[in-house]
């Protein structure tokens, strides 16, 4: 799956992502680390990835003002890191691309939420 990653992502979540196949580029490596939110989901919606972030101001952007497409939330701390890989392990093998695209995903310790964006 392609992704596009905030800066709040953790290094390690990037790595995670690597490695387990994915084609993966985040917003700094792009020059967009201090791009605002909507710049950041309109380029993940361009080219065709989905958005992984760690702030939850991006639920307003996709349902109230209908912006962007598929975004992933990882609710996590250090502390519970290693958990919600785990579980978002579990997210990428269980949807599809496609249905990732269209969706907006809470990933938290041992639990996930998809909500379809219309």
């Amino acid at each position: 799956m392609k992704f596009l990653l905030d800066q709040d992502v953790y290094a390690l979540t990037v790595r995670f992502l690597i490695e387990h196949g994915h084609d993966v580029v985040t917003a700094s490596q792009l020059g967009l680390s201090r791009a605002q939110d909507i710049d950041l989901l309109k380029r993940a919606t361009d080219e065709k990835r989905i958005f992984v972030t760690r702030d939850r101001d991006y639920g307003n952007l996709v349902f109230v003002h209908g912006a962007g497409s598929g975004v992933i939330y990882m609710r996590m701390l250090p502390s519970t890191m290693e958990a919600v890989h785990m579980e978002m392990k579990k997210v990428l093998e269980t949807y599809g691309e496609t249905e990732l695209a269209k969706a907006f995903v809470v990933v938290e310790e041992n639990r996930h939420r998809i909500r379809k964006i219309k």
